[in-house]
């Protein structure tokens, strides 16, 4: 017969060391998000799980339950941005608060959203809410300025996102977002606006325009 714990080691014995440490640093970064979650928010019941995704790795969701109210609040994160945010425990702390403040503020419980079921579902929800949504966000954020926001195919990612400068004539004047990641960040309860805004401002910068 065997154990829990022999399948355990024979498991462990079977990884490479680069396996090894790789599992040994997203359980740390559970770890740690999970316990700065928290510290913020004490008279919450903090949960977390570990999500595996097919395009970017381990995916880190965490939902904040009220105690005496039937109602939750969850956010998912990506393992390169937490590792970057923890740099800075401080700052990290303040992040991650973030989005739960807002969403606590709403006072609307918010489960992980469910994924489409099918490509219409899928196709219904670009269509409906994510495009719409993210060409409304970055007109607002550069209002009165011109944002050119279109969709488009890339060879390597599939469907993209676009949004850019018409203004901007020289150099680069657009950034693209896959519509997977759009996905992704929306069904982690993530704008999937921001990307698309960061990656303006980076635009605007890149020509002195900040």
């Amino acid at each position: 017969m065997t154990t829990e714990n022999e399948v355990s080691e024979e498991e462990q014995q079977s990884e490479n060391p680069q396996e090894q440490e790789a599992k040994q640093i997203i359980l740390a970064v559970y770890a740690r998000t999970l316990q700065m979650l928290q510290a913020e928010f004490e008279t919450y019941q903090v949960e977390g799980q570990i999500i595996n995704n097919p395009n970017y790795g381990p995916l880190f969701a965490y939902r904040l339950k009220e105690a005496d109210a039937d109602k939750e609040y969850a956010c998912g994160f990506f393992i390169n941005e937490l590792l970057e945010k923890h740099k800075d425990a401080e700052r990290a702390s303040q992040w991650l608060a973030s989005f739960y403040i807002d969403m606590i503020d709403s006072g609307i419980s918010k489960p992980l959203q469910t994924p489409p079921g099918s490509e219409d579902d899928t196709k219904k929800l670009f269509d409906e809410y994510i495009v719409p949504h993210c060409a409304k966000s970055v007109r607002e954020e550069f209002s009165p300025e011109q944002v050119y926001v279109d969709l488009d195919m890339h060879e390597q990612i599939g469907p993209v996102l676009e949004a850019g400068f018409p203004a901007i004539k020289d150099g680069n004047n657009v950034c693209a977002m896959p519509f997977h990641y759009l996905l992704t960040l929306h069904l982690m309860n993530r704008d999937p606006a921001d990307p698309l805004v960061h990656g303006l401002y980076k635009i605007r910068e890149e020509h002195g325009l900040e």
